[in-house]
């Protein structure tokens, strides 16, 4: 009967230390839709983090701003980082996807790049200037434009306007809106475009020395990690934020991009 008891607690034993560590834990299976670049480099400098926070995450990688919510929503990925509040609101309110955000991740500032010029003193009247035309990024580059004193929006426009909310435009500048992604390509055919932070990144020209404006700092366009409501309170949410939002994560931004991304955690 001694020995039998034994052999009980000997089984039991182990198999108390595995519920009860999550490093034995069968870990926790994540599909987290990224755009590439930065979004995407990020993530994968979390990847040991979140291994240890009990996180088995694979990455899907996007080229778009509209397929990463798309996936969410059809329920094709359990997350995704790549936007700012800003963006996922119009989204929201435009296709009523239901998702919400959980953690703050990094901002991308947006600026005005130039082959030709040098600042935006010397850009010319009626230059062609490149603009992003999703909603939230192309009222973004405009407000930008305002805040420098180079265009007046009307006041209802707010951050979200478009080239017909523009009431004052000196420079009577030719506004050519594109796919955020083909801005940083328009370069050698505009005067001025108006790039997105991944989308700088990837074409090489983030801290290249042509950006001639950069926005000014604003919590709005801070990028969260998002998912759908319902998982809101799932159990691997807080381990998946608290793994993004690691000490090690901010070391890694602040080495690899030298201030071209900020850590916002």
């Amino acid at each position: 009967m001694k020995c039998r008891a034994l052999l009980q607690t000997s089984i039991l034993l182990p198999l108390t230390l595995i519920a009860s560590n999550p490093a034995f834990a069968s870990a926790k299976r994540l599909r987290i839709g990224v755009t590439s670049g930065p979004h995407a480099d990020i993530l994968r400098a979390a990847l040991p983090v979140a291994k240890k926070n009990g996180l088995d995450i694979k990455i899907v990688e996007f080229q778009d701003y509209v397929s990463p919510n798309e996936a969410l929503a059809a329920g094709d990925l359990d997350a995704n980082i790549f936007q700012t509040e800003s963006y996922l609101g119009l989204m929201n309110k435009q296709r009523r996807y239901g998702l919400v955000p959980v953690g703050r991740t990094i901002t991308l500032p947006l600026a005005f790049y130039s082959n030709r010029y040098k600042s935006f003193n010397q850009v010319p009247q009626g230059a062609r200037v490149g603009i992003p035309n999703d909603p939230s990024s192309e009222g973004r580059a405009l407000y930008a434009l305002q805040d420098a004193g180079i265009i007046k929006l009307r006041p209802s426009a707010g951050r979200e306007g478009s080239p017909l909310d523009v009431i004052s435009n000196p420079k009577k500048l030719k506004f050519v809106e594109l796919d955020p992604a083909q801005t940083a390509r328009s370069l050698p055919d505009l005067d001025v475009s108006a790039v997105n932070g991944n989308y700088a990144f990837l074409a090489g020209i983030m801290g290249s020395g042509k950006a001639i404006l950069y926005e000014k700092p604003a919590s709005l366009y801070i990028n969260h990690i998002v998912v759908r409501e319902k998982d809101r309170n799932a159990a691997w949410v807080k381990p998946l934020v608290k793994s993004y939002q690691d000490a090690s994560v901010r070391d890694y931004i602040r080495k690899t991009y030298h201030g071209g991304v900020v850590a916002n955690f």
